[in-house]
């Protein structure tokens, strides 16, 4: 998953990801050959403009010759456990940085973040941690590795019975819905939604941050 990653909208992410389905999965098609999965473990990601921060030298001078360290979150990887009624989820990522003044050996702590969305809005759950870097002398780059965890109760992910029933439920030509796709029911879509969470990473950024990675 790149840095950029763009998190799926959270009616979308019933169906984004075709092909992985696993025991204990639901499973359903839409249309014609699509299979669809929506998992117990929630989707990770990093949201639009926090998976870099940059530093300046002087606040207040948003300059390219003012910059003093530029970094980014790369390689985010994650594990999930489903083994338990609490779901676990593991995610391990890299922070790659490079600084313009090489003289000296430097330390730099960079705040990041890991968040449980549910609904594609609700925070259920925030942490924040720090990743050390480690310039040595004359070195213009240095990285790191981090990682967050979070735990979603199975019950809280997992469709109601008749919501799984009617997404799942075989239909035949000339049944009065054959032709009517359950994902468009409002009412399965709220079930989807309540049933759907999200793990997030990024870099804790202050306004000023997130309003220079946005307009940059």
């Amino acid at each position: 998953m790149t840095r950029r990653s763009r998190i799926v909208s959270t009616v979308a992410l019933a169906i984004a990801l075709a092909g992985c389905a696993k025991e204990g999965d639901l499973v359903f098609e839409q249309g014609v050959g699509i299979t669809a999965v929506l998992s117990s473990c929630p989707a990770v990601g990093i949201p639009d403009h926090t998976g870099e921060v940059t530093l300046f030298r002087n606040a207040g001078e948003r300059t390219a010759d003012n910059i003093d360290v530029v970094a980014a979150i790369t390689n985010l990887r994650h594990a999930c456990d489903e083994t338990g009624e609490r779901v676990y989820t593991n995610a391990t990522f890299d922070v790659l940085a490079r600084r313009t003044d090489v003289r000296g050996a430097r330390t730099v702590q960079l705040p990041y973040f890991s968040s449980v969305l549910r609904g594609g809005s609700a925070v259920v759950t925030k942490r924040v941690g720090t990743v050390t870097l480690t310039f040595a002398d004359g070195e213009e780059r240095a990285s790191a590795s981090a990682q967050a965890g979070a735990f979603v109760d199975r019950a809280e992910a997992t469709l109601p019975a008749d919501v799984r029933e009617r997404i799942t439920r075989k239909r035949r030509a000339g049944d009065p819905d054959a032709a009517l796709d359950p994902l468009a029911d409002p009412q399965v879509r709220a079930a989807i939604q309540r049933a759907t969470f999200e793990l997030l990473i990024g870099f804790q950024l202050t306004q000023d941050q997130l309003a220079y990675n946005a307009t940059r």
